[in-house]
Order: C-alpha cells, then structure tokens, then sequence
C-alpha cells in the first residue's frame, strides 16, 4: 500500500496548492470548483475563483508536479545506470549543458520549441562528455563520475556566462537571469503541455525500463550474463534522461538537487529495488517540488526563486550523503 498511500499524499498536496495565495480557496471549494464543469457547484462558482484556479494555479500545479516528478525519476535512473548513488541531473552536468543551450536559444530570439530543442542537444552533450570523461578517467572510482559532472559544469556554466556577457542588458540579459533561478511563475497551460510531453513518453518509458535498469545495476559482467544489451540500455537512458531535463529546464530554469535528494527519500522508504523505488520516487519528487513551490510563492510577499530553496535543502543533504560514502569506501578498503 506504500505507493497508493503516496499517490494520496501527492493529490492532498496538489489540490492544497490550489488553494494557497492571496485569495484562499478551502480544499473543499477547489474539488467543488473543479469539478464545476460536469457538476455545477453550490453555491455557484464565481469568475473570479474560476479564473484563479483554471487559468493561474491549475497550469502552475501541473507544472510543478510534472518537473518534479521527471527530475526525480531521471535522477533514480542515473543512479542505477551509474551504480553512484552520488550522482543526479545537476551533479553530472546535465542541467548545466540544458541551461546553456536555453540561454542560447534566448540569445538567439527562438521560440519555447527552439528553447527545449537547444537544452535537449546541449544537456544531451553534457552527459554524453561525463560519460566519456568518467570511462576514460576511472570508471570504478566512486568520486570519479562526480568529479566528470564537476568538470563539465564549470565548462557549461563558463560558456552561460559567456553568452549572458554578449546579450542585451535591456532586454535579454535580465530574462537570462530570471530564468536560469528557476520559477514557475510564468507557467501556463502552454507550458504545462510543453513540459508533459517529454516527461510523460520518457518517464513512461524509464518506468517500463526498471527492471532492466535493476539487472543493471547488478554490474556490467551480471547484466551481460543476463543477455542484456548493457550499451544500447545505458544509452537510452541517458537519452530519456536528458529528454525529460531539459523539458523542465526549457520552462522553469534550473531546480537543482531535486534529482539528487529525492531518490534517496524514495529509497529510505521502499527499499533500493527500482522496480519500486522508481514509481517512488516519481511521487515523492513530484510532492516535494510542490511543497517547495507553495513555500516559494507563500513565505515572503516576493517570489523565492525556486532555485535558491531547492539548493538550501540539496547541498547539506549531498554533503553528508558524500561523507558516508567516503566513510563505506574507507570500511571496505
């Protein structure tokens, strides 16, 4: 019963966020009001509630719940492919190359459909060259694909600045500078349908993948034994992974740490199997980027980038997870 149980801890949650704001809907009125359009609710609903759950927090939520759960279920399949549980979308640079790519895009003037293209190619790119540097470098170091993923930041975030440098400080620098924060405050149901077209095909097809993704994470020579395919797996996994990155990244910036931290809840709570723990994970992470959204829009009278939140949280968290790695490495040896 855990991951239904989760299921109604997401839904709680979600239609709680549609009804924190400025204007404070009860939970019981939000189900009234959405379920208005097939039955009318009593009292009648309002224009005003209508226009502020259907056209400001219902795109806003989806959003938030659709990056969410991509970003956590990216991250727990890095983590199994990697056999690290180290590693995450931010740590290996993924979301590095995708926010180049993006703030290229807006350089260039292209539109959300050349944004996600651009971070797709180039947050493709960056796990590609981690990959690459990390097999070359030492593949069974544990710090090895971490110290990959540092490398390959610095050289992305190197080149964001470059291009933040050559853009208009009138115009496109400070859009550069909101959006690479991290917010869903822009969102709308254009976006929300951007985004859940890569997170729903790549999710769906990371979920039918995780028994796979569990042989795998067994070892190379275990999986080869099985008569799994291991470079064609991994491969794809890095695509789906770098598909549904940069679908979040194209509309809501950067929200680090989400990839790296929620897997390892996911984990503490259904145990290590992926066959579970990826389903888990796609709920916590979906609930928690809630949760964090609502204290963004609710704690101060501005908007907190979501940003800042996420990495107040993730880097204590990655901090102590690297010490106790380094603590099994040193039992083991």
């Amino acid at each position: 019963m855990t991951l239904p149980l989760l299921g109604g801890v997401l839904l709680a949650v979600a239609l709680l966020s549609l009804g924190l704001g400025r204007i404070d809907i009860p939970v019981l009125r939000v189900v009234r009001i959405l379920l208005d359009p097939v039955l009318a609710a009593e009292p009648a609903v309002t224009a005003v509630e209508r226009s502020v759950i259907f056209n400001v927090r219902l795109p806003r939520v989806l959003t938030a719940l659709l990056a969410g759960s991509g970003l956590a279920l990216a991250g727990a399949a890095l983590q199994g492919v990697f056999r690290n549980q180290l590693v995450g979308p931010q740590i290996v640079g993924v979301s590095s190359g995708a926010a180049f790519g993006g703030v290229l895009a807006i350089l260039l003037g292209l539109s959300h459909g050349g944004l996600l293209a651009g971070a797709f190619a180039f947050g493709l790119l960056a796990l590609v060259l981690v990959y690459a540097l990390n097999s070359f470098v030492a593949r069974r170091n544990i710090l090895a694909l971490v110290l990959a993923g540092v490398v390959v930041s610095g050289f992305f975030g190197a080149l964001v600045s470059l291009v933040q440098f050559l853009a208009d400080t009138e115009d496109k620098l400070p859009t550069m500078v909101f959006w690479l924060l991290g917010s869903f405050a822009t969102a709308n149901m254009e976006k929300a349908l951007l985004v859940a077209g890569p997170v729903l095909a790549g999710g769906t097809l990371l979920l039918a993948l995780r028994w796979r993704i569990d042989i795998l994470s067994l070892g190379d020579e275990s999986a080869l034994a099985l008569g799994l395919n291991v470079a064609r797996l991994r491969w794809l996994v890095l695509a789906l992974v770098a598909l549904i990155v940069s679908a979040q990244v194209a509309v809501s910036g950067i929200v680090g740490w989400v990839g790296l931290v929620v897997p390892h809840i996911a984990r503490m709570i259904v145990g290590p199997g992926h066959r579970r723990m990826l389903p888990a994970s796609l709920l916590v992470g979906a609930t928690f980027l809630l949760v964090v959204d609502d204290a963004a829009r609710t704690l101060t009278g501005t908007e907190i980038p979501l940003g800042i939140l996420t990495a107040l949280i993730g880097t204590p968290v990655f901090a102590v997870l690297l010490r106790r790695s380094q603590m099994a490495g040193g039992r083991d040896g």
